[in-house]
């Protein structure tokens, strides 16, 4: 997993409130193994018709913001079902940021498992960004998550929270189980000082 340290990019302005798993990436996709790339399905019955052809109005297919890699949207963001795909499909598209009002929980929850950041402001917030984003097609964004914080493209800074150990893994470019394996010396160095303090707890041989 990548690590994820600071960010600067263009951004997208996502408009669409309670943007369900299904809408960011359909279930007929789902079957495919990662190594595919799920970039290609991102949002895909959004941006492109029955034929093929980009959807014109469809702000991912607007120049501008082709090269986003940070996404700024409206409340419950990732709602519906759990499939981790989402994340998949917009972390291979090249997103590494999200920032809204609120996630669905276990989006919120699979993004960390997956090297994407997950950024929770308010809503007035999240609308304001929005509006400068639409207003300057293309403008960059910064996301720092060693200092916690966003800056946005008219240079003001927010600043948004994170818990420890998320932002730790984060950092390091771990998911939970990376972060163990990374700490199993100290596991057994844990264990074998547990054998000899707790004798009573081995078996006694036949």
């Amino acid at each position: 997993m990548e690590k994820f340290r600071r960010v600067e990019a263009a951004a997208l302005p996502f408009d669409q409130a309670n943007c369900d798993t299904d809408q960011i990436v359909p279930a007929r996709f789902l079957r495919k193994p990662r190594k595919v790339g799920y970039g290609q399905f991102l949002f895909h019955d959004l941006r492109f018709d029955e034929s093929g052809a980009e959807k014109p109005g469809f702000v991912l297919n607007e120049a501008p913001y082709r090269e986003a890699r940070i996404l700024v949207a409206d409340r419950n963001f990732g709602c519906g079902s759990s499939r981790e795909h989402a994340v998949w499909a917009l972390y291979d598209f090249g997103f590494r940021a999200a920032i809204a009002p609120s996630f669905g929980d276990i989006f919120f929850n699979n993004s960390f498992q997956n090297g994407f950041l997950p950024i929770v402001l308010v809503d007035e917030r999240c609308a304001e960004l929005r509006r400068q984003l639409r207003e300057r097609p293309g403008a960059p964004m910064a996301v720092d998550l060693e200092a916690q914080t966003v800056t946005a493209p008219d240079g003001s800074v927010d600043r948004f929270e994170i818990e420890p150990f998320r932002k730790e893994c984060l950092l390091m470019g771990v998911d939970d189980i990376g972060f163990t394996l990374k700490q199993r010396d100290r596991i057994a160095e844990f264990a074998l000082g547990l054998e000899r303090e707790m004798t009573w707890l081995q078996q006694e041989s036949v």
